[in-house]
């Protein structure tokens, strides 16, 4: 027997008709009433509004659906589909579907057509890669903690049937000959072979979404390693690899050009045959900057785990890339004729997207304009420290370039720093520990819910465009309301359904309470919460809440229901909405467990209203 059904079996023994029973130390029976589900005041108003006091036509229902829902392109063909949907397992019968004010209701709570936010992915994605934000993992590869947990390609097929876009692998030397292990460096953390990940992704990366995905390698390989790796990936992906074009170097490419598409992006090779000498060269001006590597800060320090180095023996000669592409390299592509250089240029060929490191302190290397498409990294911790001093290079550079943000190293258990300081300054890959959970991961989760979940949602063009003084965006600057957004929460089920009966209290049934959050510029920032409806699994609120918006175009509605406690509050579910995509009226609303996980059941009837 399945936990849902032995959770329904005890249900049925605890309930009696119209009564929840519960017993007091073992010996007492206490009798709650249970509330049935019925419409809210609101929703019979709406209903005899447009249908009267009896039924409602197909034609109502669209006017309704017009009017009231503000849809756009419904037909009364897919109104009538709708209401057979939802009529006919209880009356087959009928001739003609019409709705009652429960099959209206009823209407209401199906999530799938009558959602917060559109499922369908409507952004233009025509534009080059920089004027997106991208859905990015950090170190894609691990199943718990950054210290000790099991290196798996499980963790990396779950980000990409969320929707993930950006996966992240450590390249290490494995301890078989010619082996590559990906792994946290310098840590505990157990390998998985590079192969196991990447036909993992091969299989995944497009289950979800059609847009493309982007390999960051962190790699800490020798030349023929590195060789070894350009074999794998094109034997792999085949034609799913992206071959970088010369018009590249220029212009990213957009998501709408890449499809289907599997993207490398990292250091070039050169970077390691320096890396001996790198620590020495820093200049004074670096040596007090937030200079940071991708994630292991002492890479350019260490090319090889243990001091190590992989023989250079084994060397098969294959035709350049340049001329089965046809591309002319730029001269510093071409640096020795030695075997292992020779293997790294297949290797250097295929990266599509550049990594550079901020040699000269972070505010010369986002001032710099090489010419050329590249990716910057930097930590959660720099990203601030630029973002409080000039804020205003952070925008210009992602109009141009990627910019890649990572947690902090002291992040151990995978937790994960708040997102919106990067995406206000236009970071495009603010990558997460999909495997925490938290706040700021139901924030990365609620942001791309947008664009029907394929992974890349456009920035808002006053990211990409200077104002008419030539000004560029400022997060911190005062700004008129744009527009206001009220929340209705009427109320909420499914609980009953999801959790057995004593799970959030031995004794009776839950108070449950719905805080109500708003995420974005600071002037936007705000909390709300509901009164507590004791002893119910059904509660009713009825609240209605304002949020006056400075920049709705970046702000997230975040929803959490609790259970009030005296000691300490039980969590009871969560989600977060971007406010861009809300779709207004009365929506029923999904909510989450801790990780991001759908529940079965679970869910609130909500109104939303932009004035």
């Amino acid at each position: 027997m399945s936990h849902d059904d032995e959770n329904k079996d005890q249900r049925k023994k605890n309930d009696t008709g119209t009564h929840n029973c519960y017993k007091m130390f073992g010996y007492f029976n206490r009798k709650f009433k249970i509330s049935e589900l019925a419409p809210p005041p609101d929703v019979i108003d709406v209903f005899k509004s447009y249908a009267g006091e009896s039924e409602m036509s197909p034609e109502n229902f669209l006017r309704f659906l017009i009017e009231f829902q503000g849809e756009e392109g419904v037909t009364i063909e897919n109104v009538e589909r709708v209401m057979e949907r939802v009529v006919n397992p209880s009356r087959p019968n009928l001739t003609r579907s019409v709705f009652s004010v429960d099959d209206f209701f009823h209407y209401l709570l199906l999530d799938d057509i009558n959602g917060p936010i559109k499922t369908q992915a409507h952004h233009d994605m025509t534009a080059p890669l920089q004027h997106y934000f991208i859905y990015t993992g950090h170190n894609s590869y691990l199943t718990g903690n950054q210290l000790s947990s099991d290196s798996s390609e499980v963790p990396i097929i779950k980000a990409l049937q969320r929707g993930v876009r950006g996966i992240e692998l450590d390249l290490w030397p494995g301890s078989a000959k010619d082996g590559i292990d990906v792994l946290h460096g310098r840590t505990l953390t157990t390998p998985v072979t590079l192969d196991k990940c990447l036909k993992s992704i091969k299989e995944h990366a497009f289950v979800k979404s059609p847009y493309p995905v982007i390999i960051t390698l962190e790699d800490h390989l020798t030349p023929s390693l590195q060789a070894k790796v350009a074999e794998m990936v094109t034997s792999t992906f085949g034609d799913m690899l992206y071959f970088p074009k010369e018009s590249d170097k220029e212009q990213f490419p957009s998501p709408d050009a890449l499809k289907h598409q599997i993207i490398l992006s990292t250091k070039a090779p050169k970077e390691y045959l320096q890396s001996k000498n790198a620590g020495k060269e820093r200049s004074s001006d670096d040596s007090n900057s937030d200079q940071d590597d991708d994630d292991d800060e002492d890479d350019e320090r260490n090319g090889v785990r243990d001091g190590k180095c992989a023989s250079e023996a084994c060397y098969t000669t294959v035709q350049p890339l340049s001329k089965i592409l046809g591309v002319e390299y730029e001269d510093d592509d071409i640096e020795d004729e030695n075997v292992g250089k020779k293997k790294a240029l297949e290797y250097k060929h295929l990266i599509a997207i550049r990594a550079y490191k901020p040699k000269n302190g972070t505010k010369k290397a986002l001032r710099e304009d090489p010419g050329r498409t590249k990716r910057l990294s930097l930590s959660e911790q720099a990203l601030e420290k630029a973002a409080n001093l000039y804020g205003d290079d952070i925008v210009r550079f992602t109009q141009k370039y990627i910019l890649r943000v990572f947690p902090k190293g002291t992040r151990v258990t995978s937790t994960n720093f708040k997102p919106l300081t990067a995406w206000m300054h236009g970071a495009q890959m603010v990558a997460f520990n999909m495997q925490g959970y938290g706040r700021s991961l139901w924030m990365m989760h609620g942001m791309f819910r947008s664009n029907g979940g394929c992974g890349y949602v456009r920035k808002p063009d006053f990211l990409m465009n200077k104002g008419p003084n030539d000004e560029l965006f400022d997060p911190k600057a005062a700004l008129p309301v744009k527009k206001t957004l009220k929340v209705k929460v009427y109320i909420g089920d499914g609980w009953r359904l999801d959790f057995s009966q004593t799970h959030f209290d031995s004794y009776s049934p839950p108070d449950f309470y719905t805080k109500i959050y708003m995420a974005g510029v600071s002037a936007d920032v705000a909390k709300k919460r509901t009164k507590v409806i004791g002893d119910d699994w059904t509660p009713i609120w009825n609240e209605e809440f304002t949020f006056p918006l400075t920049v709705p175009e970046l702000a997230l509605l975040g929803i959490v229901v609790q259970e009030y406690d005296v000691d300490s509050d039980d969590f009871a579910g969560q989600t977060c909405l971007p406010v861009s995509e809300l779709r207004p009226g009365i929506r029923v609303v999904p909510l989450y467990n801790k990780k991001g996980e759908k529940f079965k059941s679970v869910k609130l009837l909500m109104r939303f209203l932009f004035v």
